[in-house]
């Protein structure tokens, strides 16, 4: 009988990955089951890595023609080649998995191919890959195979023309009318692809606003700039189900709060409604875990389900993101090494990759009001910002909360090109409990768009410099 393993994860995405790579660092003897058959979960094979590579070439291609010319910058007429793009996306992915891979090894991980299940305490039953089984003996077993695209009634998803995320990012054709149902971070992004490239893009959502879980202010400027971009939104609207024609589909809706039905035709549609843990046939019962009605395994102290079994990434509490992902794998090894581990689930940050981009962290508006939290808020538009405006990416701002009392952070909220890279500065402020004046009195390379965040973070107190 093989040696007991000290560590048997299941699942080989970046919870999961960064729990093993985290393991092997820590001298702990680790395996890794996957069942894909390529390392990196739904992120890097058909969800972040791919949809960033689409939302990069495809921003380049809308640039080419409509912004090279008023820069003074003279070009021929511009050609989709859709299957060298996609061509590309896929060559990035397959190197980045073959990454991950390697980092099995560099960090004596045990990468198995296969199906893993929990037979019992310290068991993990595998269904390989090559049709054989085996049973793996285990110290502590960690749980984390994500999650999968939530789909509605009386619509059949089929990846070609009826698709999820994984269907989205592999469309053989630019479609000339494409709907779009939800209006949340992965659906906005596969939108904004898909409408660069060519396609007439309608968004049809239940809720009678965009990005549920964002700052009201920047969903409405988010939604504005969309619009301008070419997005039609059809809010407040409950999708009933979708036809499937010969050449066309036929999707029926009605308004959420009731109405008549409406028929829209479309030559694809993505269907975007959120996600929801991947945790059926995974054996929890077998050693006392639990689930709630959505399908998420149920933790006590942060990740643990029952003795020497834990749980991880989007199968858990928590936002369902890659990079919480990673910092709960890491966490959960250093715990079982004997070491401290914690995430602080209010300090995720949240990004959408579209043009601008969206980043927040910490709490809204309206959480703030709703726990009756005073608050001071300071804000500042790119449209002020010198960066901004010699590269002419004006859109959007930066807005920062602070506590009416203290003055530390609470939250931060922007909309701009790059802002995915600057909220980051605020997250290190709130890790270190930070006031808003400790940024504001930062100093700022001029010209940059980071400044808009010091600017904003002035605004508190009402200094504001650059307007």
């Amino acid at each position: 009988m093989a040696d007991t393993y000290d560590v048997v994860i299941i699942g080989g995405g970046p919870g999961g990955y960064n729990c093993a790579i985290r393991a092997g660092q820590l001298g702990l003897k680790t395996a890794i089951i996957e069942k894909r058959g390529t390392l990196g979960g739904t992120c890097l094979n058909v969800g972040c890595i791919p949809s960033k590579a689409l939302l990069h070439a495809s921003e380049l291609f809308e640039a080419a023609q409509t912004n090279f010319a008023d820069l003074g910058i003279k070009t021929g007429k511009v050609d989709l080649d859709l299957k060298q793009m996609m061509k590309q996306k896929d060559e990035a992915v397959k190197g980045l998995t073959q990454g991950v891979e390697f980092l099995m090894k560099k960090n004596k991980v045990d990468y198995i191919k296969g199906f893993g299940k929990i037979a019992g305490k310290g068991k993990v039953e595998v269904d390989g890959a090559d049709g054989k089984s085996q049973t793996l003996e285990a110290r502590n077993i960690v749980i984390a195979t994500g999650s999968e695209p939530s789909t509605l009634p009386n619509i059949e998803i089929d990846e070609e023309r009826i698709v999820t995320n994984t269907g989205a990012i592999a469309l053989k054709d630019v479609p000339k009318k494409l709907i779009l149902i939800g209006a949340g971070v992965i659906g906005l992004e596969l939108g904004s692809v898909w409408s660069r490239l060519g396609a007439e893009v309608t968004v049809v959502e239940y809720l009678d606003r965009i990005m549920p879980g964002a700052d009201n202010e920047v969903a409405k400027e988010s939604q504005r700039i969309f619009k301008k971009q070419g997005l039609d939104f059809r809010l407040g609207q409950k999708v009933t189900g979708v036809e499937k024609l010969k050449s066309k589909l036929k999707l029926f809706m009605e308004p959420a709060k009731g109405g008549d039905e409406e028929v829209l035709e479309a030559d694809a549609v993505i269907v975007a409604v959120g996600r929801r843990p991947y945790t059926e046939g995974l054996g929890l019962e077998n050693v006392g875990g639990k689930t709630d009605k959505r399908g998420v395994i149920e933790t006590q102290d942060h990740f643990k389900v029952a003795d020497g079994v834990w749980a991880i990434g989007d199968c858990i509490a928590g936002p369902m993101l890659a990079h919480k992902a990673e910092d709960d794998g890491a966490a959960v090894a250093e715990l079982i090494a004997g070491k401290a581990g914690h995430v602080d689930y209010d300090l995720v940050p949240s990004v959408v990759y579209t043009n601008p981009e969206i980043a927040w962290v910490g709490k809204t508006e309206e959480q703030l009001k709703e726990a009756g939290i005073e608050y001071k808020k300071g804000k500042f538009p790119f449209q002020a910002n010198s960066r901004a405006r010699t590269n002419h990416e004006t859109l959007g701002f930066v807005k920062v909360l602070a506590d009416a009392k203290t003055d530390r952070i609470l939250g931060a909220h922007m909309v701009g090109v790059g802002v995915g890279e600057m909220i980051h500065e605020i997250c290190v402020a709130m890790e270190f409990g930070a006031a808003s004046e400790d940024v504001a009195r930062t100093c700022h390379a001029h010209p940059t768009l980071s400044e808009a965040i010091r600017q904003a973070a002035m605004g508190v107190e009402g200094w504001t410099m650059q307007m």
